[in-house]
């Protein structure tokens, strides 16, 4: 997706309008029809992760579009990160302006035949083994090997160590919210 002309503010600013959304109204934020045209017009699939006092609080996703638009996998998946991620409970409204928010617009997955291929700072890695999948996003703060990396995708699929698992990687565009009193930054 070419999001050149996407602005860093408008895609964290809708991940976090269609929170609030859910907050007071319990259902789904609908596409208006005012967001940008890009994200009205392509497809891929999208990540957003919530992060509060610097620590995870929560992050869902899809590695290939399931929703007819950008925009919509980003209003969809900032409601999940925020109230269905299984590892947290769900964000509470008082939690609202203490957490930060991210948006990974993620590439097609491309298969790759080894570990040469792959680099944690630069690709996401996704682990396939019979009907498992495990994915880790890149750039992940303490994931400096592919080893590490490859091995955390695999665990998180629940794929025994020594089966003959799939590799695939795809990039990512990050949008984050900036910290409390700094401008908006792409990352």
């Amino acid at each position: 997706m070419n999001s050149e002309s996407l602005a860093n503010k408008d895609i964290v600013a809708l991940a976090r309008r269609s929170i609030e959304y859910y907050i007071h109204n319990r259902e789904i934020m609908p596409i208006s029809s005012d967001i940008d045209r890009t994200l009205l017009t392509h497809r891929a699939g999208v990540f957003v992760c919530l992060k509060k006092n610097g620590k995870l609080r929560g992050c869902i996703g899809t590695f290939e579009p399931r929703c007819s638009s950008v925009a919509e996998e980003i209003v969809k998946s900032a409601v999940q990160a925020s109230f269905c991620d299984p590892r947290f409970s769900p964000l509470r409204e008082e939690e609202l302006n203490e957490v930060r928010l991210s948006v990974d617009i993620l590439t097609y997955p491309e298969k790759v035949s080894g570990f040469e291929e792959l680099d944690p700072s630069r690709y996401g890695v996704i682990v396939e083994w019979e009907e498992k999948k495990g994915l880790l996003l890149p750039d992940i703060e303490g994931v400096d090997t592919v080893e590490y990396q490859v091995d955390i995708a695999r665990q998180k699929a629940g794929i025994p160590p020594h089966a003959p698992f799939i590799l695939y990687r795809f990039s990512v565009e990050r949008f984050t919210e900036p910290e409390k009193g700094k401008g908006f930054g792409h990352g």
